[in-house]
This record gives structure tokens, C-alpha cells and sequence, in this order.
């Protein structure tokens, strides 16, 4: 029987490259709680949660009560937590509460590592070695700031990475800059995938209007086109391009026909238990899944030993991965060549904390406090 002895937790930020421009605003890093679990064998296992401020919970509150408890009988309570409703929103915001995912998430760590084998081989079956993550393209301050900058950036991407692969922000400038954009990149990468991410940028009619367009530049998906489920739907009468959303109601969808796909992290399903099932959910519903980008190296891998057991997650997911400047795990970030990203091979998650880079990630959120993702200039749906 092994046992929790320790729960420790760090709030942390890592910058991007550059800050980048979506509907609701500019992004200009990722924050971060990380979480080590240690067993009173001396087994360390490690878990992230997505807001910063879960680092208190889990340090002051929370992880006490899971100390003396067992480490299986843990994992089982965690992971059979019922996930929060639903919440259909309409101001783009993706609002996960959830400290314990940081906590289930190292105790799969754990698991694996006691077990000598990688996560995924816990989680089924092989089904993959390789993930697909896309490559990202926004508007970013001190870089691309023209249709023709990110096109080119894009065109970069395939020389230097092969990437095959491509989804980026529009919904931020007007409805003619967001067609101008489509049409570059399509011209810059060819035959390659495009999706965009509109962040509910638009409103209805505009919609309507862009998406016409867009039709003949075979796009593979618009994120959040519009508020709404019941817009989407609106929206699915008009255009065959597929929608997908952040709000992860798999039912809902299904029933009105859109979105197509359901786009979400291990936050708001309490970790990688929760998340199966809404994954489950969807392949039962019709609905695609993939991953949302954002995360730092714990939970990417996470992610990688989830899509390397389940065979119904065949889309690339989201990745900000190029764009992220250090990592809190030895040898990160991970950067994907040729549209994919291998699956880590050793023992539990296969990555481990590096100490220097989780201390300067500390101190850098002492100084700056949280990342405000939707801070100003919100920029106005059209």
C-alpha cells in the first residue's frame, strides 16, 4: 500500500514569445499551479492545474487532507468526481475551478511509476506514438501585424518544421481583414489544414457573411464562430464548415447538430479520469474532441498519454507549444516537428521537474502576478 506523505504546490507564469491578439483581448503567457505529490515510499509524481491561484487551495487547504490517505483509493475518489455543469457562455471566457486536477493528475503519475510502465499503458491499448498538434498563427505584438506577416509566418513553419497543420485567431480586426488572412495563409500553405478560432469575435449576421467566403478555402473548422450553441446551429443551416466550442456539453451538441466538436482541457473534467468520459461522452454523442492549447509540459503529457490511448482522438490538437519560451520539466518545452509530437516512453508522465526553471517560474509570478487573458483592449464583436 502506498500512502501520500506530501502535496506541495507553486504558482508559476511563463511568457510567450510575444503577446498575441484574440477577440477578448491580448495573451501574453501562460500561468500555471504545478503540483508534486511525494508517497512515503519517496515516489514523486507531478500534476498542473490551470489557474495559479489553486496553488493556495492545494498548498494551505486541499492537499493536507489527502496526506496519510492512499494513493489508489485517492486516484478511484478523484476520479470519480462528477464534473461541473455545463456552463453555456457567450463572453469567450473558459472558466475551469478545479484544484484537485493537479492532484489526480500526479497520482496517475504515481500509478504509472510504481507500475515501471508509461501512463498510457495504464489508461488501454496503444493507438498511437505520435500526437498531432497544430501549429498556432495570431497577430502578435512586434511580429506579425499584416495578413502578409502571418502568412509568411506560417510559410516559415513549413520550411523550417513541415508543419501540416495550422489554426489561429481571427474575429479580432474586421470582417474583410478576417477573409484577407484566410486567403493568405491558404495561398502560403497550400493544400494544408487551416483552422481558425473566432473566440465568439463575431456576431451573427457577420458571421453568416465571413463563412460565405471562407467556403472556397476549404476550412476544416471554425472555434466559436458565435456565442452560442443555438447560433451555431443558426449558423449550420448556411455553411458546411464545421464549428467547434470550448463549453463541453457533448449532448447539447448532438442534439442541435452543432458544434462538431467539443475543444477542452484536463482542468475543467477534474483531470484525466473525467476527462475519458466526456471524451467517451462525445464519441457516443458523434462529436469530435481534441485538446486546447495553453498548458506547460505536465499536462501536454499528460495529454499525450491520453490521445496514445484512445483511438477516437485522431484531430490535432491546439499548441502553443512553438510559441512558449521555458517549460517547469527537464528538456521542455515540447516542440512539435512535422505536425506531431512523440509520446514520452518512460516511466509515469516521463518528464520530470526541473528545480532551476520552476524557481524562476516562481519568482517571475511573485513579481508579475497572473496573466490577465482577457485584459484590455477588449476588442468589440462585429
Amino acid at each position: 500500500m502506498s500512502r501520500i506523505a506530501k502535496v506541495e504546490a507553486w504558482p508559476v507564469n511563463v511568457p510567450l514569445e510575444a503577446p498575441y491578439e484574440m477577440a477578448p483581448g491580448i495573451v501574453a503567457g501562460i500561468h500555471r499551479a504545478i503540483v508534486r505529490v511525494t508517497t512515503q515510499d519517496g515516489v514523486v509524481g507531478l500534476g498542473e492545474s490551470a489557474s495559479p491561484s489553486d496553488a493556495t487551495a492545494l498548498g494551505c487547504d486541499v492537499g493536507p487532507t489527502y496526506v496519510g490517505r492512499d494513493t489508489s483509493e485517492a486516484l478511484a475518489s478523484l476520479g470519480a468526481r462528477k464534473r461541473p455543469a455545463a456552463t453555456h457562455r457567450s463572453d469567450s471566457k473558459v472558466m475551469i475551478d478545479n484544484p484537485l486536477a493537479g492532484i489526480e493528475i500526479a497520482l496517475w503519475d504515481i500509478a504509472a511509476r510504481e507500475e515501471g510502465v508509461p501512463l498510457h499503458e495504464l489508461l488501454g491499448p496503444t493507438s498511437r506514438t505520435e500526437v498531432a498538434f497544430t501549429e498556432y498563427f495570431a497577430y502578435r505584438e512586434g511580429r506579425e501585424q499584416t495578413p502578409a506577416d502571418v502568412a509568411s509566418y506560417c510559410a516559415r513553419m513549413i520550411e523550417e518544421h513541415d508543419s501540416p497543420a495550422f489554426e489561429g485567431k481571427v474575429g479580432v480586426r474586421s470582417a474583410d481583414d478576417d477573409v484577407k488572412l484566410a486567403r493568405e495563409i491558404r495561398a502560403a500553405i497550400g493544400e494544408r489544414t487551416l483552422r481558425l478560432d473566432a473566440n465568439m469575435g463575431w456576431q451573427l449576421a457577420t458571421a453568416r457573411g465571413v463563412l460565405s467566403q471562407l467556403e472556397a478555402l476549404d476550412i476544416a473548422n471554425v472555434e466559436e464562430p458565435v456565442g452560442s450553441f443555438t447560433d451555431m446551429a443558426e449558423l449550420r443551416r448556411t455553411t458546411p464548415i464545421p464549428f467547434s466550442s470550448h463549453i463541453p456539453d457533448a449532448a447539447r451538441a448532438a442534439e442541435l447538430g452543432a458544434p462538431n466538436s467539443i475543444v477542452i482541457g484536463l482542468g475543467f473534467c477534474g483531470g484525466i479520469a473525467g476527462t475519458r468520459r466526456l471524451i467517451a461522452e462525445c464519441e457516443q454523442a458523434g462529436v469530435g474532441f481534441w485538446f486546447y492549447s495553453g498548458d506547460l509540459g505536465i499536462t501536454t503529457a499528460a495529454y499525450l498519454h491520453v490521445a496514445a490511448a484512445t483511438p477516437y482522438l485522431d484531430q490535432p490538437s491546439q499548441s502553443l507549444l512553438r510559441w512558449t519560451t521555458e517549460d517547469v520539466i527537464a528538456g521542455g518545452p515540447f516542440k512539435p516537428e512535422r505536425g506531431v509530437v512523440p509520446v514520452p516512453t518512460g516511466p509515469g508522465l516521463g518528464v520530470e521537474l526541473d528545480e532551476k526553471a520552476l524557481a524562476r517560474c516562481v519568482e517571475r509570478f511573485a513579481r508579475e502576478g497572473a496573466y490577465d487573458f482577457y485584459s484590455g483592449p477588449a476588442l468589440p464583436r462585429y
